[in-house]
């Protein structure tokens, strides 16, 4: 079976009203995207690299992923850590609000150490799959290592995937994220593009000019999410556009974006084309706005599995 591997950080999810009633559970746009390919990929082997700390918490994300079929050989445990910690409040429109703590986060340390698992694996690799957040939360050195493992995978032909999530509180400066997205996208062969995110980080002034700038990328596919507006993908063959799914309600927002990332490399991966795949991405992007939290129970999705080829 081809083993994807997907990098970056996964902390503890409280759900609710400050000061009121919460719920507690575990998200992250790299392992939300982790849980919905291995759910929906029966012919893939989906691993999920991080770090995480030597307390119950970590102890028991770990245990829920391995429930979920997600090989964790490559996760760090690391002595007198802790995983971050984030807060969703969603309005009556379902659109989602966020309060984090994350500055001592055990994932910002993965690559502290001489060599990673996930640098040991790298010849194992079917495919890699990473953030803009993957990269924000790295350390100047650690975000050139993983930029190398890019490289080295790009050289021998496997896969890299790059998801433009863009959150400008976790760099330094506009700036900085611009030349590190930049970079991704240079060492990308699939490129996984909110048009929002991307209006944000090149500061441009409306929508369209995101696309174009989109569209223009060096990766050889490059996908571009429009919120209900038709999904765009830009391939050396020309340009396809796919319709979204429209729902009676959105309750929750939350992973949407991972859930169809995860949608479309489910076919993507496993040899179907462009239209199948953002075809299968907006199903499950659908299907997940429709429920609260990032990972929706998997009994309102079996008729998304994909049979394994």
């Amino acid at each position: 079976m081809q083993r994807v591997v997907l990098f970056g950080e996964c902390m503890l999810e409280l759900q609710g009203e400050a000061f009121g009633s919460m719920q507690q559970s575990f998200g992250g746009d790299t392992l939300n995207t982790a849980v919905y390919l291995a759910r929906c990929a029966t012919g893939l082997q989906v691993g999920y690299a991080t770090a995480l700390g030597d307390d119950k918490l970590s102890a028991g994300m770990l245990a829920r992923w391995q429930a979920e079929k997600l090989g964790v050989s490559l996760v760090q445990r690391l002595p007198g850590r802790m995983p971050g910690l984030y807060l969703i409040e969603v309005d009556a429109q379902g659109e989602r609000s966020f309060s984090y703590w994350r500055d001592n986060s055990a994932a910002k340390s993965y690559f502290d150490a001489e060599q990673t698992p996930l640098e040991a694996a790298a010849d194992s690799l079917g495919a890699l799959y990473l953030s803009g957040i993957s990269l924000a939360i790295l350390p100047a050195a650690g975000r050139e290592r993983l930029f190398a493992l890019m490289a080295r995978l790009q050289a021998r032909g496997t896969p890299v995937i790059f998801d433009n999530n863009y959150r400008p509180r976790l760099w330094a400066s506009r700036e900085e994220a611009l030349a590190s997205f930049d970079r991704a996208y240079s060492l990308a062969s699939i490129a996984l593009v909110t048009a929002d995110d991307e209006q944000a980080l090149r500061g441009l002034p409306q929508l369209d000019d995101a696309v174009a700038a989109a569209k223009a990328l060096p990766c050889p596919e490059v996908v571009i999410k429009r919120g209900r507006n038709p999904t765009l993908v830009r391939t050396a063959s020309g340009q396809q556009e796919v319709a979204t799914e429209l729902v009676a309600k959105v309750v929750d927002t939350t992973a949407a974006g991972d859930s169809f990332a995860a949608g479309y490399l489910a076919v993507r991966l496993q040899g179907g084309d462009v239209v199948a795949a953002a075809t299968q991405g907006n199903r499950l992007a659908g299907r997940v706005i429709q429920h609260r939290g990032a990972l929706i129970p998997m009994d309102v999705m079996t008729d998304l599995v994909l049979s394994n080829k």
